[in-house]
């Protein structure tokens, strides 16, 4: 009888793993392959060679890009070299990316950016917020840019329990900042555990000096944050539930939930169109080849924009797709005056004119 039961037991557990793996590839979207959607006027940005995962863009259109991530299980072009950020301005006519000095004191080293944001103060002064995680930890700094010199004067770093796992940011103030949480555990075996088991244990997380608190729960992996011109919407890109989820922001910076857009690819960083509100998203059409590369089968890039969000109707369209022939792994996609920018999670980055 204690056999049978142990065997009982066994075939149980077995056939959960393997519904868990199933799922997980579901998830992934590991099956998928891609036609490619080209763009005719588009270009490589010169000296990005190692990822571009995020990228901001001031209203004069000057573009921060968050470059040289390495993550545990991702590949890197560049495993020895820090990662920086880059600056760019469109407004120029054959525009580069020229690097960032940043003031002395901070550790350049260990310098490892992920999600960025900038916000601009009342007396017009620019703060660069940059999730970071040094050797592998989770940190947010906070920068204040300094045009005349090309420079970033590190202001502040910030750490807390309930940033275990940051992936991306939105500043809603001058040390004030919504964050995804990208998983509950910030131990690297705890993290695959969570991912395998589908828990949906990620979050929001809303950061003042005053208060920090968690605004939104139950996300599968949240990933790409942002914010509508109007200031009323955060929008949460969910990556392996593969939605996009509409917050409504309440007076004490509380988030409650209104709508899901479902998306039949994984949606990583969002991006916002200051003068239509349209959401313009960096998406991994297959996630199983971002972690298992393969030179030979690389991940593919995809851009989608949604317009009209908050109607019964969104209307989703397919902007660019790329098997990998070109770019790998699109994790980010902004507009600017026509001038779209795709960034990568460790590989290139475009420059197009639409």
């Amino acid at each position: 009888m204690g056999r049978l039961v142990a065997l009982s037991l066994l075939g149980i557990g077995l056939a959960l793993l393997g519904e868990r793996f199933l799922a997980l590839r579901n998830r992934l979207k590991a099956s998928r392959e891609v036609e490619s959607v080209d763009l005719p006027n588009c270009h490589l940005i010169k000296g990005i060679e190692a990822g571009a995962e995020d990228i901001d863009v001031l209203p004069n259109g000057l573009a921060f890009f968050s470059v040289g991530l390495k993550f545990p299980g991702l590949h890197s072009f560049a495993p020895d070299k820090p990662g920086g950020i880059l600056m760019m301005d469109l407004k120029e006519e054959k525009p580069r990316a020229l690097e960032l000095k940043i003031s002395w004191g901070f550790d350049l080293a260990s310098f490892n950016p992920h999600g960025i944001s900038t916000f601009i103060d009342d007396d017009d002064t620019v703060y660069l917020f940059v999730v970071n995680h040094p050797e592998f930890r989770n940190t947010v700094e906070i920068f204040k840019f300094e045009e005349e010199e090309n420079s970033l004067l590190h202001l502040k770093t910030i750490k807390h329990e309930l940033l275990p796992s940051v992936n991306d940011i939105i500043a809603v103030g001058p040390a004030h900042f919504y964050a995804t949480n990208d998983h509950y555990f910030s131990d690297p075996f705890l993290k695959y555990l969570e991912t395998y088991l589908n828990l949906h244990w990620a979050n929001v997380v809303y950061y003042s000096p005053d208060e920090v608190k968690l605004v939104a729960e139950g996300f599968d992996s949240a990933n790409g944050i942002n914010i509508s011109p109007d200031k009323k919407y955060v929008y949460v890109a969910d990556i392996l539930a593969h939605e996009i989820h509409v917050l409504e922001k309440q007076p004490n910076m509380n988030l409650t939930q209104i709508k899901v857009l479902h998306l039949g690819t994984l949606v990583d960083n969002l991006s916002i169109d200051p003068s239509s509100g349209d959401i313009w998203v960096g998406c991994h059409p297959n996630g199983q080849k971002l972690f298992v590369y393969d030179p030979s089968h690389p991940p593919s890039s995809e851009v989608l924009r949604i317009q009209n969000i908050l109607s019964e109707k969104p209307s989703v369209s397919t902007v660019y797709i790329n098997n990998g022939s070109v770019l790998q792994g699109s994790s980010v996609a902004t507009i600017y005056d026509r001038k779209l920018l795709v960034g990568t999670l460790y590989q290139r980055a475009l420059y197009c004119e639409l």
